[in-house]
């Protein structure tokens, strides 16, 4: 069992596999941990990359998934296949870095989960604005405190897990159903790059109006949802 999980969802990303898993490696040197790398029914070699290094490195559990699911759905099943006591997420096209895991880390000694915000968001003006938009309605409607749901970078302790409702579009709601099962979550300013290698999965469609549409149901959801925990029997 590892310290930390890395969960990172690909789609497509042959170029940016091996780069990543390298950062990773440089960012926690100093710490015990596993990378959950999910091939999300990708058509290029991404799964043969991630093959090559787990050969060659026993901390890299590659994860394939039987056809292309969408991002919330490989990052749910990396969760289930992760061990560590502490999750990370990050996306699979190198604009997020890995460097921000430890200071997460040291933040989830205080808080059970840890949200990055782009500060310098280094994309294009399109996705900057639908963006900007899809996040002061989300917490119009949801008043979940989160100001960039979008962001990949985040950290999260594994009691949280059991809370999440595994459907298409949970990676942009992560935080609404950890603070709804009471959890405390803070943010973090994190770094972002331009992308370099592939293309974006996403667009003003998929990204904005789904994300909008996925407001109603999440809404309805969070206020039908049982939390709970089963009280601890403490005689021998």
């Amino acid at each position: 069992m590892s310290a930390l999980s890395v969960i990172v969802p690909f789609y497509n990303e042959e170029e940016n596999v091996r780069l990543l898993f390298e950062q990773i490696c440089v960012a926690l040197k100093d710490h015990d941990f596993e990378c959950v790398f999910v091939n999300d029914g990708s058509t290029d070699t991404t799964g043969a990359v991630m093959d090559a290094i787990a050969a060659e490195d026993a901390r890299l559990k590659p994860l394939h998934m039987d056809g292309n699911f969408g991002q919330s759905a490989a990052l749910s099943a990396g969760m289930k296949h992760s061990t560590g006591e502490l999750l990370f997420t990050l996306d699979g096209d190198l604009q997020n870095d890995p460097i921000d895991i430890p200071k997460m880390a040291e933040l989830l000694s205080e808080y059970d989960c840890v949200c990055g915000v782009r500060a310098q968001r280094n994309d294009n003006f399109i996705r900057r604005a639908s963006s900007r938009i899809a996040n002061r309605v989300r917490n119009a409607v949801l008043h979940d405190g989160i100001s960039d749901s979008g962001c990949g970078t985040k950290g999260f302790r594994r009691e949280c897990v059991e809370h999440l409702v595994c459907f298409n579009g949970l990676h942009r709601f992560l935080a609404v159903f950890i603070r709804h099962a009471g959890f405390s979550i803070v943010e973090m300013d994190v770094t972002h790059h331009h992308r370099q290698y592939g293309v974006s999965k996403y667009g003003v469609n998929n990204r904005l109006w789904r994300g909008l549409f996925d407001l109603v149901g999440v809404s309805w959801l969070r206020r039908r949802q049982v939390v709970y925990r089963v009280k601890k029997n403490d005689s021998k």
